[in-house]
C-alpha cells in the first residue's frame, strides 16, 4: 500500500478479504456479536485490590499443563469476557498452549466498583499495576498483550508512556479509535448512531447504579434526571468521563488520551489491525507512516468493520483475526499445541 521509510513504522496491505455476502461494515460488525456461536470455554475469576483499594477482576483461561507464554487481553468499551470477540480469543488461543487472561476494567465484570471514578480510554495505572502483578507472578513466563477497541487504545497508549513495555515482548492493538474526538463525531451519524444508543445505555445504566451507592455531590455536576438526558458519547464525555477522571472537558480528555499521539513512542513489536470500513471511525483516525514508531506495524483492510474481520459462510463464519493473532504472537511465544 505505502512503501515503508527506514526511519518509520510500516503500513501494509492486510491478507484479510471479506466474503461478498459479508462485504458491508454493519454486517461485519453485528454478526459475530449477536448471530456467530460462541465457542466453549470455562473460566475462573480472580479478584485483585488496588493501590487505592479497589479491585479489578481477573478472568483466567484454562491453564494449559506447561504454559510456554501468556496473553494478557483488555476487552472494549462495556464489555468482558462474556463479550463475544474475547470469549472465542481467549478460547481459540488456549489451544495453542499459552496461558490467557483478561483484565476487567472497573465496574466491568458483573460488580459495581468501589470508588467514585471507573475507567476510559486512557486508564492506564490499572492495566500497568496488573501487568507488574503479572511479572512478580510469573517472572520467567514470556507475555504479550493485545487490546480490542478501547482497551485497543488504552494498550497502545500504555506503551508509548512505557518504553520498556513493562516487560511485554509483542502487543497487538485491534479496531482501536485512536483519535476519540473523530470516533465520537463518527459514531454520531447514520446508522452508527445505534451503537452509540446501545453502548450508552449501559453505560448510563452503569453510573446511576453507582450513584445509589456512592455520593457523587462534589464530584459531578450532574443530576441522574440529566443523565438520562445524554444521548451521545461526546455529551457523557463532556459531562461524567472528563470530570470524574481529572480532565477540564470532553476535549481536553480527547487530546490526552487517544493513542495517536503516543505511536511513536511505542518500542515494543505492535501490530495494528484497522479496517477501513470500521462504523466506529473515519478515514481521520488512520495514521500515516510518519506517526508511528519503527516498533510498530499497521495492517489495513477495505472491509471488516468493528472487531470484525469475518470470513467463511453465513452457516459456518470464521473469524480471520483470530489466525492472523497467533501467527503474530507465535514469533514471541513458542507454540507447543496444534490447533
Amino acid at each position: 500500500m505505502i512503501r515503508a521509510l527506514s526511519s518509520h513504522g510500516r503500513i501494509l496491505q492486510s491478507s484479510f478479504q471479506a466474503p461478498k455476502w459479508a462485504r458491508n461494515r454493519h454486517i461485519q460488525t453485528i454478526w459475530p456479536r449477536f448471530i456467530q456461536k460462541r465457542m466453549p470455554l470455562r473460566y475462573t475469576m480472580e479478584r485483585v485490590k488496588l493501590p487505592d483499594s479497589d479491585f479489578v477482576d481477573l478472568a483466567w483461561g484454562p491453564a494449559p499443563p506447561s504454559p510456554s507464554g501468556m496473553v494478557v487481553m483488555f476487552h472494549g468499551l462495556e464489555g468482558s469476557i462474556n463479550s463475544h470477540y474475547a470469549n472465542d480469543m481467549m478460547a481459540f488461543l488456549t489451544k495453542a498452549g499459552w496461558q490467557v487472561v483478561l483484565m476487567h476494567f472497573r465496574g466491568c465484570s458483573g460488580e459495581i466498583n468501589q470508588a467514585p471514578r471507573a475507567y476510559h480510554s486512557g486508564e492506564t495505572s490499572d492495566p500497568a499495576f496488573i501487568l507488574s502483578l503479572l511479572n512478580e507472578r510469573y517472572p520467567a513466563l514470556p507475555k504479550v498483550a493485545m487490546g480490542f477497541s478501547l482497551g485497543a487504545n488504552m494498550l497502545l497508549k500504555l506503551l508509548g508512556e512505557n518504553p520498556q513495555a513493562l516487560g511485554l515482548k509483542a502487543a497487538i492493538a485491534i479496531s482501536a479509535p485512536l483519535k476519540l474526538d473523530e470516533c465520537a463525531a463518527s459514531v454520531n451519524q447514520g446508522f452508527s448512531k445505534v451503537y452509540q444508543k446501545y453502548l450508552l445505555n449501559s453505560m448510563k445504566h452503569n453510573l446511576l447504579q453507582k450513584m445509589q451507592k456512592i455520593d457523587y455531590r462534589g464530584i459531578l455536576q450532574i443530576s441522574q434526571h440529566d443523565i438520562q438526558g445524554i444521548h451521545t458519547f461526546r455529551d457523557f464525555d463532556d459531562k461524567v468521563t472528563a470530570p470524574l477522571h481529572g480532565y477540564q472537558d470532553a476535549d481536553d480528555y480527547y487530546e490526552k488520551c487517544s493513542a495517536f499521539y503516543f505511536l511513536k513512542g511505542i518500542h515494543c513489536p505492535t501490530l495494528i489491525l484497522h479496517a477501513l470500513d470500521d462504523p466506529f471511525m473515519n478515514e481521520n483516525v488512520v495514521p500515516g507512516e510518519q506517526d508511528l514508531s519503527s516498533a510498530v506495524t499497521l495492517e489495513l483492510s477495505e472491509h471488516g468493520g468493528h472487531v470484525g474481520f469475518m470470513q467463511g459462510t453465513p452457516v459456518k463464519p470464521v473469524i480471520w483475526m483470530h489466525e492472523r493473532v497467533k501467527r503474530f504472537f507465535a514469533d514471541y511465544l513458542p507454540l507447543q499445541a496444534a490447533l
